[in-house]
């Protein structure tokens, strides 16, 4: 099969139908073979029976349906597990990302090489308040964080090798983070390409500002597990001894004030010093074993670890 399209999708009856013909008109005019796999993440309100209705009428359309909401990251992982395509291409139900652009992104993937092809909705038709600076905020911080340089991470509009979506753990909040999750596994070439972004036809956006902060902790996570995730002693250990020494350090000095500065002054247990000095060496104490435990729970679960690998048919 040429293409999986993924389409996770909560209360869209309104543009299930357009979108579906819009998909379908582009696969036959390029001879693609397909399927379009809308994943319903506990609607409330007609979209699962459109999507019977679709399905019942051309075999290419299938659908998954969360009996709750779970969220985007855990609709586009049940997706991804169901893909069959060498090329799969993620995108929202909304009619605000273009299947026109699928063709291109499908070209870029099998001709040139890609792993990843990221959407850049550069023009964008969303308030500028409320979604395009809050935006711009977030896609500064993903750059400088991870180290890819896309300019629209949050894009719903994705393309990928049918290898990367298998090999990727999408869960949490973490879809925004897609293509570096997939350069954490090892899929180095990531391209980008600016595609068409549409007002939205029917209803409403389904995101708040509580996505962005959201977003940012994500981001965080995803930052400190891609730089020390293997290494946890680097950080909790460097942490826990710098934190320790400096607690030990003002305890040589207390003693040293006490003992031959200023013998005749309080006791020190009287002097808050001490408890401040006390409370860091154990901080860094319990720093430190974190790190151990975080390497010895590593090196157990090492084996069960998933790598992008590619081997040759005869292999020794």
């Amino acid at each position: 099969m040429d293409v999986s399209v993924v389409i996770p999708l909560l209360n869209e009856e309104e543009s299930l139908k357009e979108l579906s013909d819009w998909i379908v008109q582009v696969m036959q005019s390029n001879h693609f073979s397909y399927e379009v796999l809308f994943v319903d993440d506990g609607s409330t309100d007609d979209s699962w029976k459109i999507i019977k209705e679709l399905s019942s009428h051309n075999p290419g359309i299938k659908g998954i349906k969360f009996y709750k909401n779970f969220g985007k990251s855990q609709a586009l992982h049940a997706g991804f597990g169901k893909a069959l395509g060498d090329v799969v291409i993620t995108m929202d139900a909304d009619l605000q990302d273009n299947p026109e652009e699928i063709p291109e992104l499908y070209r870029m993937i099998r001709e040139e090489d890609y792993d990843l092809v990221s959407g850049w909705k550069k023009k964008r038709f969303d308030s500028v308040l409320m979604k395009n600076l809050p935006s711009k905020l977030f896609n500064w911080a993903a750059r400088a964080t991870s180290g890819l340089n896309l300019h629209d991470f949050n894009c719903g509009l994705k393309a990928y090798k049918n290898e990367v979506v298998k090999a990727v753990d999408v869960h949490g909040e973490m879809h925004r983070y897609i293509p570096v999750l997939a350069k954490n596994k090892g899929f180095i070439k990531i391209g980008e390409k600016v595609v068409k972004h549409q007002a939205r036809k029917y209803g409403k956006t389904k995101f708040g500002m509580e996505r962005f902060l959201n977003g940012f902790l994500d981001l965080l996570t995803i930052w400190f597990v891609s730089k020390f995730g293997k290494r946890p002693m680097h950080f909790f250990g460097a942490l826990g001894a710098l934190m320790f020494l400096i607690g030990f350090g003002f305890a040589i000095y207390l003693g040293i004030d006490k003992l031959y500065i200023n013998p005749g002054g309080r006791l020190i247990t009287e002097r808050p010093q001490f408890y401040i000095s006390l409370a860091t060496m154990i901080i860094g104490t319990q720093f430190f074993v974190a790190g151990f435990l975080g390497e010895l729970i590593l090196r157990a679960s090492r084996n069960k670890d998933s790598y992008s690998v590619e081997e040759t048919k005869n292999v020794a």
